[in-house]
């Protein structure tokens, strides 16, 4: 008995030791982008950000809108560019048509001002696994007295997560492709008990919200960050002029 409680103990250790440590990961196929962006008070590019394609199976539209809000969010946050919003692009129209209407105040919205943009971002969804693996965490020996009350003690599953963007950089006058890549995201965490806490707890918005305090969370987040850092040093010097 008393060795089977010690066993269970050191299994304990070793599990709670190799989890604690466990990190979000991001991984984009040209390394360029990976490393972390200095400050940054220069000119800007003037970008606009397409609506993301959702082609993996487990994401839908609403996803792709999130996902998209996020990384719009996090370009402007950069201090690096300049993102021409196209999504409300009718509703701008329709305010200048009224203002040149003569229906509305004189001095009011004009037409001719809407700014362009040199570069598009597309994205698109290519995988998106909220829950890639899971079950007891592998968590063996101890005999069944261990198992009980590792079981007990962790109270919760290994769950990891997993998200792929293809993000390409698009000239806007030339439809030329300048830069593209594929960036992922993936989180590991254990769901419920101790580690629990381990997560952001910042809600997410649209689609994404399912997902707070969640390893997809996490993987959501890195793989936004990691395609900010990519964009950034894939869009050629000269562009970077306002």
């Amino acid at each position: 008995m008393r060795k089977a409680v010690l066993t269970a103990v050191f299994i304990f250790l070793m599990v709670a030791s190799s989890f604690a440590g466990l990190q979000p990961t991001a991984q984009v196929d040209n390394t360029a982008g990976t490393q972390a962006m200095p400050p940054y008070q220069g000119p800007k590019a003037r970008i606009a950000v397409a609506d993301f394609d959702v082609k993996a199976a487990k994401a839908d539209y609403e996803i792709g809108s999130g996902l998209r809000e996020m990384l719009v969010t996090a370009l402007i946050n950069s201090s690096r560019f300049r993102v021409m919003e196209r999504q409300v692009l009718n509703a701008i129209m329709q305010e200048q048509e009224l203002s040149a209407s003569g229906a509305a105040q004189p001095g009011g919205v004009q037409r001719g001002q809407i700014k362009t943009a040199d570069l598009i971002v597309t994205a698109a969804v290519t995988e998106f696994e909220p829950e890639a693996s899971g079950g007891a965490a592998g968590l063996g020996g101890g005999g069944k007295l261990g198992k009980t009350l590792l079981g007990a003690v962790i109270g919760g599953a290994m769950n990891k997560a997993h998200m792929a963007l293809d993000i390409r950089i698009i000239d806007s006058s030339t439809s030329e492709v300048l830069a593209a890549t594929r960036v992922q995201g993936q989180a590991t965490d254990m769901s419920g008990g101790l580690f629990a806490g381990m997560v952001n707890s910042v809600v997410l918005g649209g689609g994404l919200s399912a997902y707070a305090n969640t390893p997809m969370e996490k993987a959501i987040r890195v793989c936004i960050i990691e395609a900010v850092k990519y964009i950034a040093s894939g869009v050629p010097p000269e562009y970077f002029k306002y």
